[in-house]
């Protein structure tokens, strides 16, 4: 799924405005900058988003732990080390958000028990379902390399909607933090479903997944 031509040049606009402060040390008006964005209004709209993708990614966290241990490629290994990591310090991120301004954050981590509790994760765009993730847990090797990428470009692309159904709703991402969170999410995992379809297809023309 792609932003619309308009949300397009918005981010470009954004994103160059952000690179011209490279690596080097920050003056103190522009901390002080920075952390006037994070204290700007928010609205209902960027609450759900962040409500919603917590869990959302805490999902992704749990079943890219699984590559060691389900013997995953070493290529895989290391693309789900990284996005583990990325996706908890987003995690963290997003939950002191809404906790320092007294909303209600979702835990930190997925358990299996909360797709049978009947929460509203089925609404989530991308979600697995619970027999999605046995059948994930249950294959080893290079068939769940196959169902890992094929799920995982999924639930990324469910993301992606997520980010857009932000844009598109009222008062959404008029916040500057909640507007740079949620274009890096956008074009991180973009990037990473390119990444990751690059290396289904590698791997099905090598033989080693159907």
């Amino acid at each position: 799924m792609k932003c619309s031509y308009l949300w397009g040049l918005f981010f470009a606009a954004f994103v160059g405005s952000f690179s011209s402060c490279g690596g080097a040390a920050r003056s103190a008006a522009e901390l002080q900058a920075l952390a006037a964005r994070n204290r700007q209004g928010h609205s209902p709209a960027d609450v759900r988003f962040m409500t919603s993708m917590i869990p959302h990614h805490a999902q992704a966290v749990l079943f890219a732990g699984w590559a060691e241990s389900h013997q995953a490629s070493s290529a895989l290994q290391i693309f789900c080390a990284r996005m583990v990591v990325a996706q908890q310090d987003e995690i963290v991120t997003m939950r002191s958000w809404l906790l320092e301004r007294d909303e209600a954050a979702p835990p930190a981590e997925y358990t299996r028990m909360d797709m049978r509790a009947g929460a509203h994760h089925h609404e989530m765009s991308g979600m697995l379902t619970e027999a999605q993730l046995k059948e994930l847990d249950s294959a080893r090797g290079a068939e769940f390399d196959k169902l890992f990428l094929e799920y995982m470009i999924s639930h990324h692309e469910g993301a992606l909607a997520m980010v857009d159904e932000l844009f598109t709703s009222y008062g959404g991402a008029q916040n500057d933090f909640i507007f740079k969170l949620a274009s890096d999410m956008y074009a991180d995992q973009t990037t990473e479903i390119e990444h990751m379809q690059v290396m289904l297809a590698t791997y099905r023309s090598a033989g080693k997944v159907p």
